[in-house]
């Protein structure tokens, strides 16, 4: 096993060397050009100044550049802060600050929107994933400074390799801290699980700073699997790759699926190469599953993971029970359980409700600088709460149920309403504001805000979404919103968020 991920290019270079590795937007490259391309940007960051332990925010969309970027921040033993294109301005200031990011790499189209609030945050350098803009160095330039990459650093697998930040749901995001060993082990083990290797070509346009992506990035470098990347999600693009590459596996989320099955050149579509497609971010319901196998003509396996253990925590094996409805059995070297929702410490028994819980190396270190979230979060023992509830069957297969917490999966994405409700609070016109969740058809999930207006205030929904849009990613902003006389609360005053369904209009 790698002590690093600073190590997974030169050894991928050296195992597979003129090998087709990454594909992206007609661009091709091999497995010794990607590492010469990551020697390079290494160089560069070099010659800025990044040492080791120096934490490097990677902002940016799907692209090449993405990609030779998060192994040239590895391959100089610094810590990686892959975050959403999504998010705001303001909320990539607050990210940057606090875990003193002193470079961002960004897409070029990021650059100027994001410069002063760098500034402000003390960040040293930007660097532009594309061509050069008045406010940042283009990434030619980087690599091409003449700067030679140290040698390979000391680092460990304890190691901290990433600080991934999630939504918070105190208003504010956390950074998970994940060692080096726990990137390494979920990228091996999730390939040996679906029996991902050399003669696989994946497609994806899953979006590389989310963990689900990251698995299939490490697994191409590591295990020698060709990755064909899309910069954004187009179906008719999609399944024209797959059929241009002989894509033998493709990776998305329920959305995905849909739109590909709902469009109009799917019946034609060349998907005969593929002998498996694999979902997750989100679950799928059973007979949404067998629609897809009925279209696709291939097996379609769920999988589950967060960003708190560096990608996958279950999955189905590739040579085992394929279970509709099931996240699957724990991956290698780690441990699932359904614990009581009340004590931890006590496991429920076969086919009983329980929060799901998991242990092993995959496991964060912990939250950046919020040791109490972190104490929360994961018992003494390692055992950590992920705050969804489901039962486990005699073979340790997972079935979710619902969720602990008042977390809303749009998309793929968590949104907290705490972080929506914080934002709505700041609005002039709005005494009170709460967040709750409504289904969707196509995103799952969506966020809809109860606000209870200042006296004699007048306002529109559109007046209060354009509000939040302005401190906001578009995913976490509310998709409607319903003036009321006042939200239900507890005898303390708390916010009831699961009861406020009842004040939609019947």
């Amino acid at each position: 096993m790698l002590d690093n991920i600073g190590q997974i290019p030169g050894r991928a270079a050296k195992r597979f060397g003129d090998r087709e590795a990454l594909v992206f937007e007609g661009q091709s490259f091999s497995f010794i050009e990607l590492d010469t391309l990551i020697e390079k940007a290494a160089g560069g960051l070099h010659a800025l100044g990044i040492q080791p332990g120096d934490v490097v925010t990677l902002y940016g969309s799907n692209s090449w550049q993405w990609v030779v970027s998060y192994y040239a921040i590895a391959r100089l033993g610094a810590v990686i802060n892959p975050v959403n294109t999504m998010l705001t301005p303001a909320e990539i200031e607050y990210v940057v600050r606090d875990c003193k990011a002193r470079a961002v790499l960004a897409s070029e189209d990021k650059i100027a929107a994001i410069k002063d609030v760098c500034s402000a945050a003390g960040v040293e350098a930007v660097v532009s994933l594309g061509a050069s803009t008045p406010e940042a160095m283009g990434f030619e330039d980087l690599m091409d400074n003449g700067t030679t990459a140290p040698a390979l650093p000391d680092v460990k697998g304890e190691d901290l390799s990433t600080i991934a930040y999630t939504s918070g749901t105190t208003g504010h995001p956390k950074g998970a801290m994940q060692s080096h060993r726990a990137v390494i082990i979920n990228g091996a083990m999730t390939s040996q699980m679906h029996m991902r290797g050399p003669s696989d070509t994946v497609v994806s346009a899953l979006p590389c700073p989310h963990v689900y992506a990251n698995v299939l990035m490490n697994g191409m470098m590591m295990l020698g699997t060709k990755l064909v990347l899309h910069a954004t999600f187009d179906p008719q693009a999609v399944m024209a790759d797959i059929a241009t590459h002989k894509a033998t596996i493709f990776d998305g989320v329920p959305t995905m699926y849909m739109f590909m099955l709902n469009h109009p050149d799917f019946a034609a579509a060349d998907l005969s190469n593929l002998s498996r497609c694999y979902v997750g971010g989100q679950t799928m319901p059973a007979a949404t599953m067998a629609a897809v196998e009925e279209g696709f003509g291939v097996p379609l396996y769920e999988l589950w993971g967060m960003t708190e253990i560096a990608g996958l925590g279950s999955t189905h094996p590739l040579y085992g029970d394929n279970k509709h409805g099931s996240i699957g059995c724990a991956i290698p070297y780690c441990k699932l359980r359904i614990a009581d929702v009340e004590d931890a410490s006590v496991t429920m028994p076969k086919g009983e409700v329980g929060e799901l819980m998991v242990q092993g190396p995959v496991v964060m270190m912990g939250y950046f600088g919020a040791p109490e979230k972190t104490r929360e979060t994961i018992e003494p023992d390692g055992w950590l709460h992920t705050g969804d509830l489901g039962t486990m069957d005699a073979d340790g297969c997972v079935y979710i149920v619902d969720r602990k917490k008042d977390m809303i999966l749009t998309g793929g994405y968590n949104v907290y309403p705490a972080e929506i409700e914080r934002v709505l609070a700041g609005h002039p016109d709005v005494a009170l504001a709460a967040v709750g969740k409504q289904a969707d058809a196509i995103k799952g999930e969506l966020a809809k805000a109860y606000v209870v207006l200042k006296p004699g205030a007048t306002c529109t929904e559109e007046d209060v979404i354009a509000f939040c849009r302005q401190s906001l990613a578009a995913y976490k902003c509310p998709r409607s919103v319903q003036f009321v006389e006042d939200v239900p609360k507890t005898s303390t005053g708390k916010i009831m968020r699961r009861e406020l369904y009842t004040l939609d209009p019947t």
